[in-house]
């Protein structure tokens, strides 16, 4: 065995002891509001099923169905023999539902923003991306080669100057500003019209990553480019994920005709990997059809979120501005948030701990995710278990 590899056992020694150990819980029971952990029942406010639909009955039945006929796995890649009839019927859906001439499937939304960004830009070329975008938008700059500049979270100062320089620096080149829909450890919305505008001011393409708020957000759920009003011209690239509001697994990106063709002929983190189940393509269609046809889940979930955030600012936690499902309060300490988590974990209610480097040093926070699933009695169980251990916090 080559000696680096007994190395590896002391690094994870340290993690643990600077209590920024990651874990994972598994569940023995479908995704849903309440689930069974270690055997008891507890309160599920953690899961990115925004809407309820990963265990709908209408959902299970699509995957179901697709499954029977399709198989269980695609066989092979999109460009070899794995591209089938779902996959065709929900590009064209998403598509038309997000108002973009096309759309492109991928495997995960991590995959996706790598394969654009990697497919688009190159080393002559800039990426100007937010601080706190997600960590696959930060990798997919850095594997480009593309310069990556970053400005201050939402500083649209510190954006103009770095996009001011970077157009009179790099006259010739390509140049993306890609950014978080919403943020997803902080809950708050990117100014996406601002950030257009600047975009046209500077010969700047936007791309969105809208994995948080495609099917929650905009009168139909089509996303940020709906709750913006922004057409294709003005973001030319959204990058949307069927595994959060859509209760599937799988992402897309949408854009115009040459771009998804782009995509098909250089993305290789589309290329060289097998094509998402064909099962998981019909059920995410279902998905759609239920986002379309059910509005009253999308108000549900905003009328949950108005009545935790006026229970919760009775209590003393700092909790971000958020208005999405999104709902994150600072402990700061690492240590300190763990213990919190592990208490109400106890207490029959689950909410992750985020720690560094997930979020910025000092920052550790219990990320809260409410869904159209929960009930206002189950949030009211969560506010009294909160209140119990205010202490902790």
């Amino acid at each position: 065995m080559s000696r680096w590899l007994s190395d590896l056992a002391p690094a994870l020694a340290a993690r643990q002891q600077e209590k920024l150990y990651r874990q994972r819980f598994t569940l023995d029971t479908a995704q849903g509001p309440l689930v069974q952990l270690k055997g008891g029942d507890v309160l599920n406010f953690s899961s990115n099923d925004y809407l309820g639909l990963a265990n709908h009955p209408a959902v299970i039945s699509a995957f179901q169905a697709s499954a029977e006929q399709y198989g269980v796995g695609a066989g092979a890649s999109h460009l070899v023999v794995g591209h089938q009839q779902p996959h065709e019927q929900l590009e064209c859906a998403i598509a038309e539902f997000t108002g973009r001439e096309r759309a492109l499937l991928f495997s995960s939304g991590y995959m996706a923003n790598l394969g654009v960004l990697k497919a688009l830009l190159g080393k002559e070329d800039v990426i100007v991306q937010d601080k706190l975008n997600h960590a696959s938008l930060i990798d997919g700059g850095l594997a480009s080669g593309a310069q990556l500049l970053r400005y201050r979270h939402n500083d649209l100062d510190h954006l103009d100057q770095l996009l001011s320089k970077s157009v009179s620096a790099n006259k010739n080149a390509r140049k993306i500003l890609a950014v978080d829909g919403v943020f997803s450890m902080d809950g708050d919305i990117a100014p996406l019209d601002a950030l257009a505008d600047m975009c046209d001011t500077h010969d700047v393409a936007l791309m969105v990553d809208d994995a948080h708020g495609f099917g929650v957000l905009g009168e139909q759920g089509a996303g940020c480019s709906e709750h913006f009003g922004l057409d294709q011209q003005r973001l030319p690239i959204v990058m949307g994920t069927l595994g959060k509001a859509f209760g599937v697994s799988g992402a897309f990106v949408a854009g115009s005709h040459d771009l998804i063709e782009t995509l098909i002929q250089y993305s290789r983190t589309y290329i060289y990997t097998t094509a998402l189940p064909p099962a998981c393509a019909a059920a995410a269609l279902q998905s759609l059809s239920i986002i379309k046809t059910q509005p009253e889940r999308r108000q549900h979930l905003q009328d949950l979120i108005a009545y935790f955030r006026q229970a919760i600012s009775a209590l003393d936690f700092n909790v971000l501005p958020s208005t999405t499902a999104i709902q994150p309060i600072i402990i700061g300490d690492s240590e300190k948030t763990l213990t919190l988590s592990q208490a109400l974990l106890k207490a029959g209610i689950l909410v992750t701990a985020i720690r560094p480097p997930t979020v910025p040093v000092g920052t550790a926070r219990l990320r809260i995710t409410l869904t159209a699933a929960h009930s206002f009695a189950q949030v009211d169980q969560l506010i009294d278990v909160l209140r119990q251990h205010a202490n902790l916090a």
